[in-house]
């Protein structure tokens, strides 16, 4: 494979946010390493699926040597991979816990710290940790998840702080209500326990934006594939907030 293509490495990145990354990043000529347990759900062009549960440090680790081994860089890591789950503290067993904080928290922790020697090497890096609007605002019955997407905001911060004099930045996204698989799968479990209308509910959502609408994860993707451009060259440990203003009120 040739060296002269931009090479981006997105875990997570089979369906919703993390497939409209890696067909963002193709579109501008990248070649896209997606590690996901799944395949791409949709063709993308130069994109080539690596299977991974990023759950598992080794397992990412030894997926990112072999993309540096094959082609030499790592120009975008993009950490995307992440689960939600509905619950209180009360709620959230030590085992739904851990299972959260494998995948968002561990995940993240993985793949940045597996592609830092390269970036450190080449000296220039641009990585983006897909935090969430629920790193600025708690929300209900969200105990797990906002936990865990607040420390991947931390992560971002610290990251761009040590990694700065390598040249490497790191951003964080922070959607907001996006509709994706994950979000229809939140609808879903919520229409069954309580025995709303899912149209109602979806009303409900869009007319919580002050935008009136849900996002899209197309423009989430171009944000991130803004922060990993050379026109982001001055943007590092930042917030980067996509939620149709919902966390300005």
């Amino acid at each position: 494979m040739s060296q002269s293509f931009p090479i981006c490495v997105v875990t997570g990145g089979s369906h919703g946010i993390g497939l409209a990354i890696c067909r963002a990043f193709s579109r501008q000529g990248y070649r896209v390493f997606n590690l996901d347990l799944q395949d791409f759900a949709q063709p993308v062009e130069n994109g080539y699926w690596l299977p991974c549960d990023v759950a598992h440090c080794d397992e990412v680790a030894v997926r990112i040597q072999q993309v540096v081994e094959d082609v030499g860089k790592i120009d975008a890591l993009v950490s995307n991979a992440g689960i939600h789950v509905s619950a209180t503290i009360e709620e959230t067993s030590e085992a739904e816990l851990d299972r959260i904080f494998g995948i968002n928290v561990k995940g993240a922790y993985a793949a940045v710290r597996a592609a830092l020697p390269a970036m450190k090497a080449q000296r220039k890096g641009a990585i983006v940790l897909m935090s969430s609007d629920q790193a600025i605002v708690g929300k209900r019955r969200s105990f797990a998840y906002n936990l865990s997407k607040s420390a991947l905001a931390s992560i971002a911060r610290t990251t761009a702080l040590d990694y700065a004099e390598f040249g490497i930045r790191a951003n964080a996204v922070c959607p907001g209500t996006i509709e994706t698989p994950l979000y229809h799968n939140a609808i879903d479990n919520y229409v069954a326990a309580s025995g709303a209308n899912e149209a109602d509910v979806h009303a409900s959502e869009a007319a919580e934006q002050p935008l009136g609408r849900l996002g899209q994860p197309e423009e989430v993707a171009e944000l991130v594939l803004f922060l990993a451009s050379d026109k982001a060259s001055f943007i590092t440990g930042s917030l980067q907030v996509i939620d149709g203003g919902y966390t300005a009120q």
